[in-house]
């Protein structure tokens, strides 16, 4: 009769039915090696994870959501400001009027620290890096400082920017992450905020926050919105338009590198892969804009706004050679803007491609004198920073020589900037159209 396996492990004392010793037995050189945990998913705690038992919300259900918070003037403090009073649609997301800054705060009486940018054509934009490389066929160039939102990078997606405005004492004024939750829960949307994130969305605060983040973000990736691509020169790119001769000599001095030289942050080509240019390379760069004397931090004659390197950024307090660098903006729509820079200097586009032109050559055109008549250059920059400011064409020549662009040539690129505003947004009656 066969032993039993009882039996065997009587008789045999340490080894199995098998005839093989038990793993607690084995010598350590042959014991298997005990399996790794299971890494946790990248997506885990995010608020987009998947969670049982209840679907992801559609791409649909986000944007028709993000667009209800986009326009919701309650999620303020002053109970009159939404996302959309700073970023109009009929403006291409940007400001409606020509403030430097606009006002906000609890009574609509603070003013921001910079200008508003257009949300539009942001759908690429990376988070930020000190280090980035073009896809442009030559992968060994160095692009330095790159991406993020906000005019200094410090922003890493379109949700986490989506959350700054909602907190600033300047903007939104909500005192706290609980301010903004507790005014979703209250809002029109709420039962669609529920359906769309689970039951248990109000629960904790930061778990609102973040899904009102997430719906903004995908709202402002949707694309008849925020990326239509409906400009004249986008038909010209089609084969559907011309420009006209002076829009047609403007594209000429805007890409001549011994011009205006726009293009070498503002591409304006279509990429190798094919896609349609955006007018800007996302990259961080000092110009030396004038100091803007209207805003009232600049009353204190210590305070500097020096982008990468603070006082908004802190992370990068530390590195002088980034003092001053601000992101270059998308020039599409330019022409709806009533303010440039990220100081809100200027308040003609045509005064704005003069100044590139003109800086250095025209100097006392652009910065005031001290009390001996010497052109302060650079004004709204320290002289240890001074060096960090680009001098490339269409910068650059001695003062009273020949500016890179002529005046002719300066009304022609307005001329031809004038072909990158959408189709939705073209002036009909000296009025925008608003989508």
């Amino acid at each position: 009769m066969a032993l039993s396996c009882a039996a065997l492990l009587g008789l045999q004392g340490l080894t199995g039915c098998d005839g093989a010793a038990p793993a607690a037995t084995q010598p350590a050189a042959t014991r298997p090696a005990p399996a790794p945990p299971a890494a946790a998913p990248a997506s885990a705690g995010a608020t987009y994870a998947p969670r049982e038992g209840h679907p992801l919300p559609s791409a649909r259900v986000l944007t028709e959501l993000g667009r209800q918070i986009f326009f919701d003037a309650s999620l303020s403090a002053s109970g009159r400001m939404s996302c959309a009073s700073c970023h109009d649609p009929a403006h291409a997301y940007g400001p409606p009027n020509a403030l430097a800054v606009q006002l906000g705060g609890p009574a609509l009486d603070r003013p921001g620290p910079r200008a508003t940018p257009s949300l539009r054509y942001l759908e690429t934009l990376a988070s930020f890096s000190e280090h980035h490389h073009d896809n442009d066929g030559d992968d060994s160039i160095d692009a330095g400082p790159t991406g993020g939102h906000m005019w200094d990078g410090r922003a890493g997606s379109a949700h986490a920017q989506a959350g700054m405005p909602l907190l600033s004492p300047d903007e939104m004024a909500n005192a706290s992450v609980d301010d903004v939750a507790r005014k979703l829960a209250a809002s029109g949307y709420a039962a669609q905020m529920r359906e769309a994130f689970g039951a248990d969305v109000f629960d904790k605060a930061r778990t609102a926050f973040d899904a009102a983040g997430l719906a903004l973000e995908t709202f402002q990736q949707s694309p008849a919105d925020f990326y239509p691509f409906s400009s004249k020169y986008d038909a010209v790119l089609r084969g559907q338009a011309k420009l006209s001769a002076a829009e047609a000599r403007g594209l000429a001095a805007f890409n001549d590198e011994r011009r205006g030289n726009c293009a070498a942050c503002h591409i304006s080509s279509v990429t190798p892969d094919g896609a349609f240019p955006l007018f800007t390379d996302f990259g961080h760069v000092a110009i030396g804009v004038p100091r803007n004397r209207e805003l009232p931090a600049n009353a204190d004659p210590a305070h500097h706004d020096l982008g990468l390197c603070g006082p908004l950024r802190t992370d990068l307090a530390d590195h002088a050679e980034y003092c001053g660098l601000f992101r270059t903006p998308s020039l599409r729509n330019v022409a709806l803007r009533g303010a440039f820079f990220h100081n809100g200097r200027f308040h003609s586009l045509e005064e704005a491609v003069r100044f590139y032109a003109q800086r250095d050559t025209r100097p006392e055109r652009w910065y005031p004198r001290d009390a001996r008549g010497r052109v302060q250059k650079f004004d709204d920059l320290p002289a240890a920073y001074h060096a960090n400011v680009n001098v490339e064409p269409p910068f650059g020549g001695p003062p009273g020589g020949r500016p890179s662009l002529s005046d002719a040539e300066v009304r022609d690129i307005v001329a031809f900037l004038k072909t990158l505003t959408d189709a939705d947004l073209v002036p009909v009656d000296g009025t925008a159209r608003p989508r």
